[in-house]
C-alpha cells in the first residue's frame, strides 16, 4: 500500500516566494527605467532648443574686383568672421564649411573651405577667409551694375557661409544639420577707389538658417 504524505501549509510556506525581494527588485528596476527616460528627455530638450549660433563680419577687404572683359570678372577679397555660441550647455561642430561672396545674385569668387572646428559652450573665434576668382564668367551686365553703384556712392556685397553643423551634449553628439549663414554688407565708394582697395570694419550682423 503506497503512502501519502500531507504536509501542512504552514511547511509549504517556507519554500515559497519571497515577494518582499521581488518586490525591492521590481522597484529598483522601474527606479531605473524613469530616471534613464527622464535623462533621455532632457537629453533630446537640450538637442531640439539650442540657440543658433551668431556670425559677425568683423572685417573686409576687397584688393580686386574688376573686369578683364564686359563678362570676365577678376576678384580678391578677404574677410574676418566672428563666430559666436550663445549656448551654456551645448558645443558645436562646423563640419564642411564653405564661403564665397556675391554681388547683385551673381557669385563673384570661388568657394573657398573652411577647416572644420569645434567650438565649446559660450565660446568665440575668428575665421578668417581668402575669396578669390579669377577669370570668372559674369553676365555682362554686371558692369553697369558696378558703374551705377559708383555714382551712388556705395557697393552691397554678401557674403554666404554653407555647411553643416553638430551639437554636443556632455558626451552625446547629434547627427548632422544644414547650416546657412547669409552676411549682408555695405562698402562705400568714393572718387578715390572707384575700383581700388575697399576695406570695412562695420561689424556687419549674419542670418542664420538651420
Amino acid at each position: 500500500m503506497s503512502q501519502i504524505d500531507i504536509k501542512s501549509p504552514k511547511h509549504c510556506a517556507k519554500k515559497g516566494f519571497n515577494f518582499n525581494f521581488l518586490n525591492k527588485k521590481l522597484f529598483k528596476i522601474l527606479s531605473t527605467l524613469v530616471f534613464s527616460i527622464l535623462s533621455f528627455i532632457l537629453l533630446i530638450w537640450f538637442i531640439l532648443h539650442p540657440a543658433k549660433p551668431q556670425f559677425i563680419i568683423q572685417e573686409i577687404d576687397v584688393y580686386q574686383l574688376n573686369f578683364s572683359s564686359p563678362h570676365i570678372l577678376n576678384s580678391s577679397i578677404e574677410i574676418t568672421l566672428e563666430a559666436r555660441n550663445p549656448n551654456k550647455r551645448v558645443g558645436i561642430y562646423y563640419d564642411e564649411l564653405q564661403a564665397y561672396a556675391s554681388y547683385k545674385g551673381q557669385q563673384i569668387t570661388l568657394h573657398t573651405p573652411i577647416p572644420p572646428y569645434y567650438q565649446g559652450q559660450q565660446d568665440s573665434n575668428l575665421i578668417s577667409a581668402s575669396l578669390v576668382g579669377n577669370g570668372l564668367p559674369v553676365s555682362p551686365s554686371l558692369g553697369y551694375e558696378v558703374g551705377r553703384d559708383h555714382a551712388l556712392g556705395k557697393m552691397i556685397l554678401v557674403f554666404k557661409f554653407d555647411g553643416r553643423i553638430r551639437w554636443k551634449v556632455a558626451s552625446w553628439v547629434s547627427g548632422s544639420y544644414r547650416i546657412n549663414v547669409n552676411c549682408v554688407t555695405i562698402l562705400p565708394l568714393t572718387p578715390l577707389n572707384p575700383t581700388g582697395f575697399l576695406s570695412s570694419k562695420q561689424g556687419t550682423q549674419c542670418s542664420t538658417d538651420i
